[in-house]
């Protein structure tokens, strides 16, 4: 995520992390070179300048040149601005309604369709939430019917109508059946467009007029760059909106949408799309993004990943399992599948300070476990729950239905026997105190 404007900004501030002497006139040349990697990573020139500007002002303003870690108190202005730039706070989403409604547009391809079955997705496992999805484009069949299939994927009712040709009845029928059988949250998917067009603005004024929904969420491809923030401002002088979506921040996008659409809009990114899967969607807090943007990392939002996942009741089998050294294969697949959950495995890294430098050039396959979980569903289920009594026939079998080498099997029995140990050792004092730590950080 920002791999491009991450690396530049680092060189840019490179001199003012100590590697120099701290001059005015140096860091005049440093915000230059921020100036040129904002424009590289397509913000607004205007927007770049003026926050080059601002930051060179409080620099001077607070005496960061006199300061005993002036390096240190620049790269904290930087950031600081970086979040004013992105919205500052997170902004909830508004679900006052009885049922809330959440109104979704944005252009055919941004990822709209998608992103309502991720927020249904989201909310729904907020345990209090029971949302119902809406298909309301009425001129792509292949709309509807992807709507259902990730209605179906995620457990989350579909209502549409084939039928009917005029979306403003088929949202006012969906909030009917919403308020009559227990739905307390409905997503509209509407149609789009491939360019802003009248008839489709006229369309979702319609139908926002019609239901009055208390969310209205632009969704926006992140990867169209300076195209997005133009799209958001034809809707937002339209439609004032209440928030944007950016989705495919997982991709190459070089994040001007992301650093600039505040500003031109005025209105707040709610929600990001970090990946194909119905679990990645992260709330946007502007301070953590600009911490990933200059290479510091997101612990926090790591940790909250971890911590969706996590299970007392299954964290409490596995522990007895361990203590009985009962902990087999079936129990490691359990534990690969909560990881795979928490995002794709470059994206993870790069919550972790440093990790995302020091991966950038490494091509980490979203499909990393595929080998372990291939030779785990090799083997038998006695061989899963005893795995001292895979021997060499039996290794070379479990090699041969996975696809992968004897030398493959045994490493990953190898790295299995010394994972089990360890887990073992962590049921001493220092393992139950970090338990007790991540019972108490939820």
């Amino acid at each position: 995520m920002f791999d491009s404007l991450s690396d530049k900004l680092d060189k840019a501030l490179h001199v003012l992390k100590g590697h120099g002497q701290i001059t005015e006139v140096n860091v005049a040349e440093t915000l230059k070179e921020v100036r040129r990697a904002l424009v590289d990573a397509d913000v607004n020139f205007k927007i770049a300048k003026d926050f080059t500007n601002t930051v060179k002002e409080k620099a001077l303003g607070q005496d960061v040149l006199k300061s005993l870690k002036p390096s240190q108190l620049m790269v904290k202005i930087v950031k600081d601005e970086l979040t004013d730039l992105m919205g500052g706070d997170a902004e909830g989403i508004n679900l006052s309604g009885q049922p809330s409604i959440i109104l979704m547009s944005g252009l055919q391809g941004s990822g709209k369709t998608t992103f309502s079955g991720k927020l249904a997705n989201f909310l729904k496992n907020k345990k209090t939430k029971k949302p119902l999805l809406v298909a309301c484009d009425v001129y792509r069949p292949a709309a509807i019917d992807q709507l259902h299939v990730v209605g179906d994927q995620i457990g989350v009712e579909v209502y549409s109508n084939k039928e009917e040709k005029n979306p403003v009845k088929i949202a006012e029928a969906a909030i009917a059946h919403a308020k009559a059988n227990g739905f307390n949250v409905v997503i509209i998917d509407t149609a789009g467009r491939l360019a802003v067009d009248e008839q489709m603005m006229n369309e979702i004024s319609d139908i926002h007029q019609a239901i009055e929904p208390q969310e209205t969420l632009f969704v926006v491809d992140a990867m169209t760059g300076q195209d997005a923030v133009n799209t958001a401002k034809a809707f937002n002088d339209r439609l004032n909106f209440d928030g944007v979506i950016l989705t495919k921040l997982d991709g190459d996008t070089r994040g001007g949408a992301a650093i600039s659409i505040k500003s031109v809009v005025n209105k707040p990114i709610k929600f990001i799309g970090t990946g194909e899967k119905m679990e990645a969607i992260d709330v946007f807090y502007p301070n953590r993004m600009a911490d990933r943007i200059l290479g510091m990392g997101d612990v926090v939002s790591l940790v909250e990943r971890a911590q969706e996942q996590y299970d007392e009741e299954e964290a409490r089998r596995i522990q007895k399992k361990i203590a009985k050294n009962k902990f087999g294969f079936d129990d490691f697949l359990k534990q690969i599948q909560q990881v795979k959950k928490m995002g794709n495995m470059k994206d993870l890294m790069g919550m972790i300070p440093g990790a995302g430098k020091m991966m950038k050039d490494v091509d980490i396959d979203d499909d990393a476990f595929k080998h372990i979980e291939a030779i785990i569903h090799s083997m038998t289920p006695l061989e899963r729950e005893n795995p001292n009594m895979i021997n060499s026939s039996r290794k070379r079998r479990i090699g041969k239905g996975s696809g992968t080498s004897v030398q493959e099997v045994n490493q990953l029995l190898k790295q299995f026997t010394q994972m089990s140990k360890m887990m073992k050792m962590m049921q001493g004092g220092g393992g139950k105190q970090m338990m007790n730590m991540m019972k108490n950080m939820r």
